[in-house]
């Protein structure tokens, strides 16, 4: 295993880390606990894309929220440049959601 391997893992988890800091302003839970983060990619120049959906197509963080995970993303230390780029295809849904988001809904 390379060392580039383990930075990118690394780089991986602190990006997780940083996502859960970032809350849709309707729903107390954090972005990646939603499911709303579908994927996070890190080559080995440290530039990110992140891969995310909306809870709707007209959410009202719509134009904020990817620009706010971008920001967030790329104020990590080692991280060289970061991009976000948001889909609904699959739609986001409930199912998506972590057990901890729905416990903290009070889905459960």
């Amino acid at each position: 295993m390379s060392t580039t391997e383990i930075d990118t893992t690394e780089l991986g988890e602190k990006i997780v880390k940083v996502l859960k800091t970032i809350f849709d302003p309707e729903i107390p839970v954090d972005i990646y606990e939603l499911g709303l983060i579908y994927d996070v990619f890190v080559n080995e120049d440290s530039e990110v894309k992140i891969l995310m959906t909306l809870t709707t197509p007209n959410c009202p963080v719509a134009e904020s929220l990817p620009l706010e995970v971008e920001e967030k993303v790329k104020s990590i230390k080692l991280v060289k440049d970061a991009e976000v780029e948001i889909t609904f295809d699959p739609p986001w849904s409930q199912d998506l959601m972590s057990e901890e988001a729905k416990l903290e809904l009070g889905m459960l």
